[in-house]
């Protein structure tokens, strides 16, 4: 038997005329799914480099433009200003600053941190944070500075500063009264002298926290903080005449000491004319005046060596001193007549010498 082959030809043309015929691709068409950002990555990738940086440079100046246009407009020019938290600083003084700030900028070109900066410069102002409100508002949240002491300058002014020594404006009559003032204050510049300032600060505090604790602040008027080596304080009342120094150590007990020393010397003869006592020795050391005046008085002559009275001290106890303030008091007097009489002699003296100087 002989096999039969079928027209090849035949067939195949049979069976390209029934199936599915596939086109080629062009060379450099398009696909359905190609996004915009390689379309343009495609056209630009024809570009030669010099015309890819002029293209850069032109979008960068386009948008710059655009930006500055934008942010000096109108649109974004400074109309509300929004400020809390304030209690004693000034919320009129805070929106005149942000105003005058913001308004040479926008508030969409504004600097913050300047403006921030600027407002925690005023008085009573700790902390200022501050924050758009676009398009057209700031907001500017205060925290403000506590006073903490009450200083008494050498100009004879009454100032509040806060724990940082900063200075935040003179006492109202309507400010509740300190404990007691403090004195000594550095009014000069400089980043030594605030650290000073804010060293008598931290003692001022401690001191009044400790003599308030134990009933002693009442009987104080001032804090005479000067020299920190050579702490001083003034009391109060009928012993306003009085100054008691504490030296650089123990301040808060020596306080307590003096006290009950005056108060024991109180009784003595020389009790009403005492205007001072050391605490910065092993014992007491009471000063006199260097003759009788009334408490008080403001025309008492200065206190001398000679009207100074050395205290013993035993177990807490002060014995009767009550001979040898008299013997100091003779003394002073003695002392007293003594510089008169030379004080007359120098006079004539030097009435003697203008009239042989005449002749």
């Amino acid at each position: 038997m002989s096999q039969k082959v079928g027209d090849r030809a035949g067939l195949y043309g049979k069976r390209r005329s029934g199936g599915m015929t596939q086109k080629p691709t062009k060379r450099g068409g398009r696909q359905t799914g190609e996004s915009l950002v390689e379309r343009l990555r495609s056209i630009t990738g024809y570009l030669p480099l010099i015309a890819r940086v002029v293209l850069a440079i032109v979008v960068g100046v386009l948008i710059f433009t655009g930006y500055r246009a934008a942010a000096s407009a109108s649109f974004f020019q400074v109309r509300n200003v929004d400020v809390r938290g304030t209690t004693r600083a000034s919320a009129q003084q805070i929106n005149a600053v942000v105003r005058r700030e913001v308004g040479k900028t926008g508030v969409w070109r504004a600097d913050l941190s300047a403006l921030s900066a600027e407002v925690e410069s005023l008085p009573w102002v700790r902390t200022a944070v501050v924050s758009r409100l676009l398009p057209d508002g700031i907001r500017v949240r205060i925290t403000e500075r506590v006073p903490r002491a009450v200083v008494r300058t050498a100009g004879g002014r009454f100032i509040w500063v806060d724990d940082e020594a900063v200075s935040l404006g003179e006492m109202a009559s309507t400010d509740q009264m300190p404990l007691f003032f403090l004195r000594g204050w550095d009014e000069s510049d400089g980043p030594a002298v605030r650290a000073e300032n804010r060293e008598r600060v931290t003692t001022f505090l401690k001191l009044a926290q400790e003599w308030e604790a134990n009933g002693l602040s009442a009987r104080v008027s001032e804090l005479n903080l000067t020299d920190l080596r050579d702490v001083r304080a003034q009391l109060a009342g009928d012993d306003s005449q009085i100054e008691i120094r504490l030296g650089s150590e123990d301040l808060g007990p020596r306080l307590g000491k003096a006290l009950k020393v005056l108060d024991e010397q109180r009784n003595t003869p020389l009790g009403p004319y005492i205007t001072y006592i050391i605490m910065s020795q092993k014992n007491p050391i009471v000063g006199h005046s260097t003759s009788a005046h009334a408490p008080g008085d403001e025309t008492r002559p200065a206190v001398t060596p000679s009207s100074v009275t050395a205290t013993a001290k035993q177990q807490d106890r002060i014995p009767n001193t009550t001979d040898s303030s008299q013997q100091t008091a003779k003394a002073a007097k003695a002392e007293e007549q003594r510089r008169e009489q030379s004080g007359e002699s120098r006079k004539r003296r030097v009435a003697e010498r203008k009239s042989s100087n005449n002749r």
